[in-house]
């Protein structure tokens, strides 16, 4: 529809502007230059710039990389320690509870940029985090470039404010966001990089509403504390989503997008096919999932030591914190099984280099966007029921 045309591309160009704002505080000397578009032809210019796309690895890069990932998954975690890891899992490491504790009370420690976005003074992210939130806008640059075909996106005035949502679902009489027609969810919130741009963007568009859960209550607080939060367009709630008992919210099949970026990877391998299970369920025909996370040898992964791996792939930072490093296939299988359907999976390469210590890093993600289908697969009284 128009309309839902109309609000991604407003999402998009708020989007494009915070990256080319981004990129004047990189450098104020150079024009912005749109992210993929970097390419290095001449390797004796590497040092020229912070940051190459698309970077193609020769066959002995990526045997080296191989290399050093076996070399570090050697010596594995010990079993007791690897089940404290998991039990503490949902629990912030003390430096991190204390930086809450920190920013809940002091104001100094807040800050908004001019592009609106928040941050964390300290940072509460890892470094794949930190270059997504630096070099992609600020984690609404998740949403850049989604764009619904007409035929398949639902109209944001097909269902006004006011239609009572509870007869319309048939599950729920009443909850946070029922009036909306167009709901987005984003899993790992934070402290709010992503749902603050956002939300100034829903706040225009009628009909719109952003959920976003963490399982760190001290994340949400923060959320909920910040001068453009409002109930009427978002919901910020406390969720474990390993935990498949936790009911949501809201009911299932009610979301138009989730965004699911560098929040798969801290958990363990053999959860992650229940998360995505149940995520999809939580989608509508035709809503789309946009993932983002670690990607397979990258640099972070090999700076690993030995006696930090917890499994083939799946290691333990130095604060407690656990990562995986993902290949697209276990990406695509993973969604698959769910039920999702491929819209986009591809490996984002990159060359990071320190310009000062002439020192290159090969960066590594994945990011994929998977749709759920138009027509479920449900039996004829089943369609009957819900129509």
């Amino acid at each position: 529809s128009l309309n839902t045309m109309n609000f991604i591309t407003r999402l998009s160009a708020l989007c494009l502007r915070k990256n080319r704002m981004q990129h004047r505080h990189q450098s104020n000397r150079r024009p912005a230059v749109p992210l993929g578009s970097r390419i290095l032809t001449d390797p004796s210019k590497v040092f020229e710039h912070n940051m190459w796309d698309h970077m193609q690895w020769s066959q002995e890069e990526e045997e080296n990389a191989k290399k050093k990932a076996t070399e570090n998954s050697l010596v594995k975690v010990q079993s007791e320690d690897r089940d404290k890891y998991e039990r503490e899992a949902k629990i912030l490491p003390e430096k991190r509870r204390q930086e809450f504790k920190t920013e809940k009370t002091s104001s100094e420690h807040m800050k908004i940029n001019n592009d609106d976005s928040f941050s964390l003074k300290n940072g509460m992210f890892g470094e794949g985090e930190t270059y997504w939130k630096k070099n992609c806008g600020d984690g609404s640059t998740a949403v850049q470039g989604y764009v619904y075909n007409n035929n398949q996106a639902k109209a944001l005035t097909d269902n006004p404010q006011g239609k009572n949502c509870g007869e319309e679902l048939g599950k729920l009489e009443s909850f946070p966001g029922c009036d909306a027609t167009y709901r987005i969810l984003e899993v790992g919130c934070g402290a709010g990089n992503s749902v603050i741009p956002i939300l100034k963007v829903l706040r225009n568009t009628p009909g719109t509403f952003l959920y976003c859960c963490d399982f760190a209550s001290g994340a949400v607080e923060l959320v909920k504390s910040h001068s453009s939060y409002d109930s009427a367009w978002c919901s910020a709630f406390v969720h474990d989503v390993c935990d498949d008992a936790l009911p949501y919210p809201f009911p299932d099949e009610i979301l138009d997008v989730i965004l699911l970026v560098f929040v798969l990877s801290t958990i363990h391998p053999d959860r992650m096919q229940g998360v995505v299970n149940r995520l999809a369920k939580l989608l509508k025909p035709g809503g789309m999932l946009l993932f983002r996370d670690y990607g397979r040898y990258d640099t972070a992964q090999l700076r690993f030591k030995e006696g930090h791996c917890l499994s083939e792939n799946f290691y333990v930072r130095g604060d407690g914190t656990r990562v995986y490093f993902f290949t697209k296939d276990e990406v695509w299988n993973m969604f698959n099984l769910a039920g999702l359907t491929e819209v986009q999976n591809l490996v984002d390469r990159r060359l990071q280099v320190n310009r000062k210590k002439k020192v290159k890093m090969q960066r590594v993600w994945v990011q994929s966007k998977f749709q759920k289908p138009l027509l479920s697969l449900r039996s004829p009284e089943e369609t009957t029921k819900r129509h």
